[in-house]
């Protein structure tokens, strides 16, 4: 199988795990459960998968990603006020390579009783898709310091949409499904990550943790 290929079969694997948590959640199944699941997925996706990405030494010691235990008050339903200016910015990924992103929408909710906004922007490159990138206050002692992401639609991650409304205007944010950038791996990667606006100074003590190969 071809480099392409696999890369292909590794983006169809990630939406239909994608997918399966979203009809899950939305048929209101154990959310503990699913994302049991969802995270043995991952893991073997990463321990096995040519196109992980953990490179072949991490690979034969990996015994797993870490994770922040799961938190239910981070399953935060939210609509997306898409009357926001237009902003677009290039997002310089190496010498040779950027790319651009622009405001699709911002969500605005509350944790712990603090006030938290983030930008939900639209990726101008082939295709297009949505993306959340954020840094919160467990960068970087905790998780990756150079943030997470919550969905990038173009690499089959996605939001939870919510039926009380169609399209995706109401959608839910479940903190428990956020991960890396394949950079916080090694350094074969590399990623955009969250600009200055969707840095938070409140702890989101969920999702993904930073990456030890042990």
């Amino acid at each position: 199988m071809s480099h392409y290929l696999d890369l292909y079969d590794y983006r169809c694997r990630v939406a239909a795990s994608y997918r399966e948590r979203n009809q899950t959640l939305l048929a209101g199944e154990d959310p503990v459960l699913t994302l049991q699941r969802f995270r043995k997925e991952r893991d073997e996706l990463f321990a096995s998968h040519p196109q992980s990405a953990l490179d072949e030494e991490q690979k034969r010691d990996f015994q797993g990603l870490r994770y922040f235990p799961y938190n239910p008050a981070l399953r935060i339903a939210v609509t997306v006020n898409t009357n926001v200016a237009s902003e677009s910015r290039h997002i310089t990924l190496n010498d040779q390579e950027s790319i651009r992103m622009t405001t699709a929408g911002r969500v605005s909710f509350t944790i712990n009783g603090q006030p938290v906004t983030l930008s939900v922007y639209w990726l101008d490159i082939y295709g297009g898709g949505l993306f959340l990138p954020f840094r919160d206050a467990t960068c970087p002692q905790e998780s990756y310091g150079g943030g997470r992401y919550l969905f990038d639609t173009i690499k089959g991650s996605t939001p939870v949409p919510l039926a009380d409304k169609p399209g995706w205007e109401r959608m839910l944010l479940d903190f428990n499904y956020a991960y890396n950038p394949s950079c916080a791996y090694n350094s074969r990667w590399i990623c955009p990550l969250a600009p200055v606006e969707n840095t938070l100074t409140v702890a989101i003590a969920a999702g993904e943790m930073k990456f030890f190969n042990v």
